[in-house]
């Protein structure tokens, strides 16, 4: 009998309303938050040694400067300046070799016999990211681990082997392979081993540990040839639009892609975090929406719910009507944004395969939407015994 009477109080297109949008908001919500982890991975991934918010920069090479070519190295004064600048974190130097060097293997079954000249660089340590544990100099084992450009790689198996007769190799093989590096210079000679431990897409030169490169040049090398004509500048905010400017200004040659990458990365994350907001607008004006309706009502109808109060109801069993509907219709109306926002995934995530290496990760939509649905039936079904006590004792 009492839920007859208070199922006049209501109106359908309220309840309605308010489910609709709810389920559009908390889709929207689930939606971006999943879409955000599920992406990030491939954001993150790190296909090169180079930490992402670090850039290698020189200079312009113009038929001026290659005939003095003291103007592409780098000054104390241009450094400092640069340091200077609001969206430089840090700057850092190649580290060259002033020595000769040649790579070469014995005739072998495994593998096949080459020679060739080489150049070592390095750079600071903590400038690389994701460097495998190999990555150590140790002068008893005369050992060197060393980087190569990822298109060094791509040019043996696709040109020089294609065109040699010679096997093409993978990373993991070529970082199996070890091979002879001979060291030359002041009167002296040494060999030693190597091996390919990383590859990197940014860099093109040949990385070697620094400390191995700062003793061979002080045995081998002459400290007074090495020059800085590359820098490693690591960046405050990729994204500042002074960066470009300052480089062209000075006639410096960055990375492009390393830029465009960090302004994708900065747009993307914006916004998701733009569709996110306003999702969240959707949901909190559907609960406004029901707060507001939930007040219209009890006005509307206060003199029946003090007559059922006088008469002996408690203020729990006359709220337990609309604590039933409103809770019942968000659930209905959360498990249904979370069915569609699973829906979706699946739908982008197949693309996903289809297109990159991705493994799948796990769902953060489920575990939102849940975490939102509870909190809702604790917000409203407080806020609706507390309104209705309110009504009754005619506070």
């Amino acid at each position: 009998m009492l839920w007859k009477l208070q199922r006049k109080t209501l109106i359908p297109i309220q309840i309605i309303g308010y489910a609709l949008t709810l389920f559009v908001g908390v889709l929207i919500v689930l939606i971006t938050v999943q879409l955000y982890f599920d992406v990030q991975p491939l954001l993150s991934q790190q296909t090169d040694v180079l930490q992402k918010d670090v850039a290698v920069i020189s200079k312009n090479i113009s038929i001026f400067k290659t005939i003095k070519k003291d103007k592409l190295y780098f000054t104390k004064d241009e450094l400092n300046e640069l340091q200077a600048q609001d969206f430089v974190a840090n700057v850092a130097t190649f580290n060259s070799a002033t020595f000769k060097i040649s790579a070469f293997t014995e005739a072998s079954g495994e593998v096949p016999k080459f020679y060739t000249e080489l150049f070592f660089e390095s750079i600071p340590d903590q400038y690389l990211d994701a460097v495998s544990e190999d990555w150590i100099w140790d002068k008893e084992k005369g050992h060197i681990p060393i980087i190569i450009p990822e298109s060094y790689l791509n040019l043996y198996n696709f040109g020089f082997a294609e065109s040699q007769g010679l096997p093409v190799l993978s990373k993991n093989t070529i970082g199996q392979v070890q091979f002879n590096v001979r060291v030359t210079g002041n009167g002296d000679s040494q060999v030693f081993t190597g091996s390919i431990v990383g590859f990197s897409n940014k860099i093109n030169s040949i990385l070697v540990p620094e400390h191995f490169l700062s003793w061979a040049n002080t045995k081998f090398g002459k400290a007074s040839q090495n020059k800085t004509s590359r820098i490693l500048v690591q960046f405050s905010n990729p994204s500042d639009k002074g960066i470009l400017a300052y480089f062209n200004e000075n006639d410096y040659t960055i990375n492009q892609d390393k830029l465009e990458f960090s302004k994708m990365l900065f747009f993307f994350k914006g916004a998701l975090l733009f569709v996110l907001f306003v999702a969240l607008i959707i949901v909190i004006l559907s609960i406004s929406f029901l707060l507001l309706s939930i007040n219209l009502i009890l006005q509307k109808n206060k003199a029946i719910f003090i007559n059922l109060y006088n008469i002996g109801y408690k203020t729990k069993e006359i709220s337990l009507f609309y604590q039933v509907v409103i809770s019942l219709t968000t659930v209905v109306s959360i498990l249904l944004a979370i069915v569609s926002s699973l829906y979706f995934r699946g739908f982008y995530l197949q693309k996903f395969e289809e297109l990159f290496d991705y493994s799948k990760q796990t769902s953060a939509s489920f575990t939102t939407g849940i975490g939102l649905l509870l909190f809702l039936l604790v917000v409203y079904n407080l806020i609706l015994v507390r309104k209705v006590r309110k009504t009754v004792n005619g506070n």
